[in-house]
């Protein structure tokens, strides 16, 4: 009896054992069958999917025994799997731009990962579909690959080593469908451009566009653009380097160009918004943040009163003249 007593205890020990939760992981693949084995040939005892959370029990070489919320078990390779502090960094970017303003929507190309920082080896976890909109808040630039030293001739030793500057690629930090935020790679997303204003880039890349306000032409309303624009090319210095706003001409039934600054070390968020003139009434706003000379990030406030817009200037500040504007270089 007191052998059969044992015996049971050290059973009951040993399932404790493997049943005890080594850390906490979650999917970052499409969809993973568990294995009820690690083999050639084995039965799947379940399915787990992107995102999902599941408690680490076992590790064998590449694979992992795990268990999902639901109490099913087994096996999985342990490439599909990001651990608690990758989940925690898409928590903090979440936490950090729940309030950051939309600079314009996009729609994904194809399937694509949501990385947790901008670069193309940096941990991903969320999976976008192939045409999921999305809602772009800012941008960033990275090395596609590291800083590549080409050594000097055989016959010119003397000569130091050349390096190559690295390539660079565009990332743009997005809100899905289902809120989550993180990082993409640029050139995965198509920029939802309204076709009335996109025949006007002029050989330039459209950035963000935002409506300021809608005009009435006969029995409808035109919406009036700010439209934000850099050359189209990834790795410049600065997310846009000129404006226009498009108003509509309700005589001629077409869009003009109302405003147009150039040669801007502009800075992603633009901010829009309506404020009270006294006289001439609410109106929209827009503020840009613009670099200067020293890298410091100033504001830049606009009105619009259709078709005019101005430069609303903050109490002391003085119009700077046009040909002192420069373009930071770096």
């Amino acid at each position: 009896m007191a052998i059969m007593l044992a015996a049971t205890l050290l059973l009951a020990s040993c399932n404790r054992g493997r049943g005890k939760v080594l850390e906490v992981d979650y999917v970052s693949a499409s969809q993973v069958p568990l294995r009820d084995r690690v083999a050639a040939v084995y039965n799947k005892t379940g399915v787990v999917k992107n995102g999902d959370r599941v408690e680490v029990l076992e590790r064998q070489r590449r694979f992992v025994r795990v268990r999902t919320s639901s109490g099913t078990e087994g096996w999985i390779e342990q490439r599909h799997l990001v651990s608690q502090q990758v989940y925690n960094g898409f928590q903090k970017l979440l936490r950090e731009n729940q309030n950051a303003p939309v600079q314009v929507h996009g729609t994904t190309r194809n399937d694509t990962n949501i990385h947790v920082e901008p670069g193309r080896e940096t941990e991903h976890l969320y999976l976008l579909s192939a045409g999921e909109k999305l809602a772009i808040l800012k941008r960033a630039t990275v090395e596609k690959q590291p800083l590549i030293k080409v050594p000097a001739s055989p016959n010119g030793a003397k000569e130091p080593s050349k390096s190559i500057p690295p390539a660079l690629d565009d990332w743009w930090l997005l809100r899905d469908s289902q809120g989550r935020v993180g990082w993409v790679l640029a050139r995965m997303v198509d920029l939802d451009i309204p076709l009335e204003i996109a025949q006007y880039a002029e050989g330039q890349r459209f950035v963000a566009f935002f409506v300021l306000n809608e005009v009435q032409d006969g029995d409808k309303k035109v919406p009036q653009y700010l439209a934000v624009l850099a050359e189209p090319k990834d790795g410049l210095p600065y997310d846009y380097d000129q404006i226009r706003v498009f108003t509509w001409n309700v005589k001629r039934h077409r869009y003009e160009t109302a405003y147009r600054e150039r040669k801007l070390d502009g800075v992603l968020p633009v901010t829009v918004g309506r404020e009270n003139f006294d006289k001439e009434g609410n109106l929209p706003v827009f503020a840009l943040r613009v670099k200067d000379e020293n890298g410091n990030v100033t504001e830049r406030k606009y009105k619009l009163n259709t078709p005019i817009v101005r430069r609303v200037l903050a109490p002391g500040e003085q119009k700077e003249e046009p040909s002192k504007r420069k373009r930071r270089r770096r």
